[in-house]
């Protein structure tokens, strides 16, 4: 777990090192143990007025794919320099005319345990075509919780962090 201080760093190293016409706005920075994710806005399609809802996905597909070609050289480069620095890897990401789209990003493999009863859930997933296998059924199941505790789960992510303050300050501390 990184700390908020951390976490503020890390997108500010961004923020400065980010040429300034690469994105409208730097949207957000998000980091665990394997990897940082850099989102930025970028304009959207100019359209007529009354296009289709099908002519406009479209069109906002194609300006998240022109994006992500032009830019990729440029995002290289400062990927490698973060890598280094934080050693985790790089993956970016848009939002664009109110779509998000992640590019190469990592997939992190997590080993778990479950009893019967879990794996039956994992089970009835595939059995009802929601997932093709149970390391699928069980990345559905981590995204449906997040979907619905984001709240409680960012107020979890604050106390983890005044928890690691309030150990700093213990006896094992370093004496100033």
């Amino acid at each position: 777990m990184i700390s908020q201080e951390q976490r503020e760093k890390l997108r500010g190293w961004f923020a400065g090192r980010l040429p300034d016409d690469l994105f409208e706005e730097l949207v957000e920075v998000t980091v665990d143990r394997e990897e940082i994710t850099v989102v930025g806005r970028i304009p959207g399609p100019k359209l007529a007025e009354g296009v289709s809802d099908a002519e406009r996905e479209a069109a906002v597909e194609g300006r998240i794919q022109e994006f992500r070609e032009r830019t990729r050289e440029t995002r290289v480069g400062v990927a490698r320099e973060a890598e280094h620095q934080f050693r985790r890897k790089v993956a970016w990401g848009v939002e664009c005319a109110g779509q998000r789209a992640l590019f190469t990003h990592v997939a992190a493999p997590v080993m778990t345990r479950l009893r019967q009863p879990e794996r039956q859930v994992l089970d009835t997933l595939i059995a009802a075509g929601v997932a093709r296998s149970r390391s699928e059924a069980l990345a559905w199941c981590v995204r449906l919780v997040q979907k619905h505790t984001d709240d409680w789960l960012a107020e979890l992510r604050d106390s983890l962090e005044h928890v690691e303050r309030v150990r700093a300050q213990g006896p094992d501390a370093e004496q100033d």
